[in-house]
């Protein structure tokens, strides 16, 4: 009598072109077939005449394992078929559990790989789950809820790419409602989800929106779900996850060592930030640069541009011939050189101006106050950037209120005790139409408030994640 034994097979998604030839093999030889029974009436005119079916429903399959070793024992090859990839989600594991008793230790066991409902959803919808992820399914049968919740914690608070299976059924409607409420805890409301319907079968369907948009009582329980990472973004129809490869434009030179860390930094701080896809694009260029220059991630709630504003900037600074005026001479020193000599922008910090402290004496105001009136009225269109005196970010909040200049615009990053975030909130009160960035609280600093200019210098480089040529 011939040694019976067991292949466990992964079919696929569901259409018969996504069967892999090792398990179309596997069953064209199979003595025996067993299988839930839906998949079977799938694969029936696959099988030799002469198998024997053994097919039953849902909640069946351990009657089934039992019936597969049995005819195993007899000398037959059984066939255990299990849709997608048999070992996720599968009947693999069954099998293998059986197979650890004492009376299955005879019969071999192997297992052959399928297509999982993730990987065929993943390929239709772009190229999603190119870095790490995960798989999660919502079904509470076989796993407590309390469980699952954690695992969701987890995937959402790690920035996993996240798959999610039996999202939804009859009686079970409202854990893919705590799931979306979950993830909107750690990831932005523009994080890009797809959803792909009966993935290889006739009425297939695909869906990508976002996960503030989507609708969860449009699942059901032939969906997938795939929710991308804080880097996955959507592009002529696709979901896309970036590996990490470098994208070389034609004529760039490569990276150097130190451009290349700079470059894995940023990409590691936009992955990190709470609400990234939240932010405008030229205001998360300019936090991602604050965050870099400080590693304090409380930058993300403290930080405050008005619209477009860091774009503004941009254009009047690049345009050449552009402004900035400075409070002190440190923050004078943050910028990058290159680039003022490359756009032709002038900068000067009136600190050291014999005609400051004259002034500062004789009206009775500090030096800081006595150079913000002077500069307001020499260079009444500059970019004022102040990152280190509140009684100067005072003076610009009162001669904005007052209307004695219209500057392109004023960074106010002080930090300290005294007068710091009340200088900030007279400045956000008194801007009126001047684009202002801020750092609110207490903190900030001349470094900071160097970075917001740098940001805005760089902005052309957001979209590649670069953190500018100048560096």
């Amino acid at each position: 009598m011939k040694e019976g034994r067991i292949t466990v097979v992964g079919l696929g998604p569901g259409s018969e072109e996504t069967i892999t030839p090792e398990v179309m093999h596997a069953l064209r030889c199979a003595d025996a077939v067993v299988g839930y029974r839906v998949y079977m009436q799938a694969i029936d005119r696959l099988l030799p005449d002469r198998a024997i079916r053994v097919t039953g429903g849902m909640t069946e399959e351990v009657a089934r394992v039992e019936k597969a070793f049995a005819l195993a024992a007899e000398g037959l090859h059984v066939v255990v078929a299990s849709s997608g990839d048999a070992g996720i989600y599968g009947m693999a594991p069954l099998v293998f559990e059986m197979h650890a008793r004492e009376p299955y230790a005879g019969i071999a066991v192997a297992v052959l790989p399928g297509i999982s409902a993730f990987q065929a959803a993943a390929a239709r919808l772009g190229a999603p789950i190119s870095h790490d992820f995960c798989v999660i399914s919502l079904s509470d049968l076989m796993t407590p809820w309390p469980v699952i919740e954690r695992r969701i914690r987890a995937a959402a608070d790690a920035d996993f790419v996240t798959a999610i299976y039996n999202p939804k059924s009859r009686g079970r409607y409202w854990q893919i409602h705590r799931l979306k409420e979950l993830f909107l805890r750690s990831r932005s409301a523009g994080t890009p989800l797809g959803i792909a319907r009966n993935v290889g079968r006739a009425d297939e369907s695909l869906l990508l929106t976002t996960l503030g948009a989507f609708d969860p009582d449009s699942l059901d329980m032939f969906s997938v779900m795939l929710i991308g990472n804080a880097a996955t973004f959507a592009a002529r129809g696709s979901m896309i996850t970036p590996r990490g490869y470098r994208l070389q434009e034609s004529g760039e030179a490569p990276h150097g060592v130190g451009q290349s860390i700079m470059i894995e930094s940023f990409r590691t701080i936009a992955g990190m930030l709470k609400r990234g896809g939240d932010h405008p694009p030229d205001m998360l260029w300019a936090l991602i640069h604050t965050i870099h220059t400080t590693a304090d991630f409380e930058f993300e709630e403290l930080f405050y541009a008005s619209p477009g504003a860091i774009a503004s900037w941009h254009r009047q600074l690049t345009a050449g011939g552009a402004e900035i005026v400075t409070d002190v001479t440190m923050v004078q020193s943050g910028l990058r050189k290159a680039a003022l000599e490359r756009y032709g922008i002038s900068v000067c910090c009136y600190l050291g101006d014999s005609r400051v402290p004259e002034m500062a004496e004789k009206l009775g105001i500090t030096r800081s106050q006595a150079g913000m009136r002077l500069a307001a009225r020499e260079h009444p269109h500059a970019l004022f950037v102040i990152g280190n005196a509140p009684t100067a970010l005072m003076e610009a909040a009162n001669l904005l209120h007052r209307g004695s200049f219209s500057p392109m615009g004023v960074i106010g990053a002080p930090v300290g005790f005294v007068h710091v975030v009340e200088s900030k909130l007279r400045l956000k009160a008194a801007c009126g139409k001047t684009p202002i960035a801020v750092i609110e609280g207490r903190k900030g600093g001349s470094a900071v408030a160097a970075t917001i200019v740098n940001a805005a210098m760089s902005l052309d480089d957001a979209r590649t994640m670069k953190p500018g040529r100048d560096v």
